[in-house]
């Protein structure tokens, strides 16, 4: 029977390869250093969006940041731009959540369904691996489908009551999105969610 480490080590690996694929790691650029907050930037080949990867250390714990994470409606309060965000199906590491999005007008608002896979690590840290799956639900009137998501959040623990946390996401937004707020999203999304998730963490 293949232990139970031995699956964590293998799903490790995956978000770590996860990570890779989505883009470069020699190509990321900083973009952003504010407030304890790093954003960097990098090119994705055959994509015009960019991938971002936001880098802080938190004074909180991985279990607070866990708990935040999975109450999915209220995660929507910290989660850049999320209009509403609900839960469709819960399976053991893997689940299944349907968000919307705000978006400035003219531009038609996105919705997205995720599928989430959480692993743990021997060290303490958590990963949670992010996969779009667009044809989970019938398209929904007035908004416009993320065709594809790729990311991961990861929380590894660097002391008493330090974690760090690594939000990082590739994302093709579907149908005409203007560079001028694709280039402001990539930048205000990683900041202003770890921001926000901080501000909830750190109260706990």
């Amino acid at each position: 029977m293949v232990s139970l480490q031995r699956i964590a080590v293998i799903c490790g690996l995956s978000a770590t390869a996860l990570m890779a694929a989505t883009a470069h790691a020699e190509d990321w650029k900083l973009a952003k250093d504010e407030d304890g907050i790093k954003v960097y930037l990098s090119e994705v080949a055959g994509s015009k969006y960019k991938a971002y990867r936001g880098v802080a250390t938190l004074k909180t714990d991985v279990a607070t940041l866990r708990k935040l994470q999975e109450d999915v409606s209220g995660s929507c309060a910290w989660i850049h731009e999320c209009e509403q965000q609900k839960l469709l199906k819960s399976e053991g590491a893997d689940s299944w959540t349907y968000t919307r999005f705000n978006t400035p007008w003219p531009v038609t608002p996105r919705d997205s369904v995720i599928h989430a896979t959480t692993t743990e690590g021997a060290d303490g840290s958590l990963t949670r691996t992010l996969k779009g799956e667009p044809k989970y639900l019938p398209e929904e009137k007035g908004f416009v489908r993320v065709a594809a998501v790729e990311g991961v959040w990861k929380f590894v623990p660097k002391g008493p009551g330090e974690v760090e946390v690594t939000y990082q996401v590739h994302t093709e937004p579907g149908g005409s999105v203007p560079s001028w707020l694709a280039n402001s999203f990539v930048v205000d999304a990683p900041f202003n969610t770890i921001s926000h998730l901080r501000e909830r963490a750190e109260k706990k």
